[in-house]
């Protein structure tokens, strides 16, 4: 049998975390024909079907989910032994991976990446902005370094640091401006505009109103904060955003901003990263970096 390479065990690696080959693909930054080649060629080289391929969906062949708890342990030893080398360094250099949430992203990066540049020179920072799950899926199977969410994420495999802690503020048409503030009752009552399902922000604020999020709800979603604003200037109904997210995504809006009463709606942003990681030392003096340049 021939050798197969790392590369093509880092494609399989991907095709079995998504179940689908075009989200891989983008995962990995190439073209989906070509890690299906990759996959085709590795199948051949092994002798044993990795995938079972249907219209619509793929699956682990019982061969691949017993190759794929191989796969991961010599992959995340590979990285170890990359970062293992940066770690022996002052200082963070290198390629480093975040991932970011976007109700964070569009209003932290731009301070956080000038920032960043100016305190580490020998960084390459490459970032991800996904949705929570996509962030943990990707940070356990090695995809990324580090994190920045919204904490509470209890994975056990992971370290937690909370960063700071920020309200959220309700969004509404100019005409309510004067209207009292609603509870947190009387907001479960009313048209909310949420994030669609998958946003951790969504749940935060189904929280705050008292509501599962797994209850079916008459409501009106969007892909984005910026849109759900939008939606709300338009005179569809209210919405709950991130103080962070405040002076960007109302300042073309017809819109009025109010703040609740205490004990009123908060997150807390945090960094995670694996506790097996090598630049564990490093990644706590970088979420010390990113805590002051929040807060200070």
């Amino acid at each position: 049998m021939e050798n197969f390479t790392i590369k093509q065990l880092r494609y399989f690696e991907a095709v079995a975390l998504h179940g689908h080959f075009g989200r891989a693909a983008e995962a990995c930054s190439i073209s989906q024909p070509a890690i299906s080649v990759q996959i085709k060629e590795l199948e051949e080289t092994l002798g044993q079907l990795l995938f079972e391929r249907h219209a619509r969906h793929i699956r682990l062949t019982s061969f691949g989910e017993e190759f794929a708890q191989r796969v991961r342990p010599i992959l995340r030893s590979i990285d170890d032994l990359s970062d293992l080398a940066r770690a022996s360094q002052a200082g963070l250099i290198g390629k480093l991976r975040l991932g970011i949430i976007p109700t964070v992203g569009p209003y932290l990066l731009p301070r956080l990446v000038a920032d960043l540049n100016n305190a580490y020179p020998r960084l390459d920072l490459r970032i991800r902005e996904t949705q929570t799950e996509n962030l943990i899926f990707d940070l356990l199977g090695g995809q990324l370094d580090v994190a920045l969410v919204a904490l509470p994420i209890s994975e056990p495999g992971l370290t937690e640091v909370p960063l700071f802690d920020e309200s959220f503020v309700l969004v509404r048409s100019l005409s309510d401006a004067e209207k009292p503030v609603p509870s947190s009752e009387t907001l479960s009552k009313m048209r909310l505009l949420l994030l669609e399902e998958g946003h951790c922000f969504r749940d935060q604020a189904l929280a705050f109103c008292g509501t599962p999020s797994n209850l079916p709800r008459e409501s009106m979603e969007g892909s984005s904060l910026s849109t759900l604003v939008q939606m709300v200037a338009s005179g569809l109904g209210v919405t709950l955003i991130p103080e962070m997210a405040v002076a960007l995504e109302t300042r073309s809006a017809d819109v009025s901003v109010a703040h609740f009463k205490r004990p009123e709606p908060t997150r807390t942003i945090g960094m995670v990263w694996r506790k097996s990681t090598p630049l564990a030392d490093q990644l706590t003096g970088l979420a010390g970096r990113v805590k002051q340049t929040v807060t200070g």
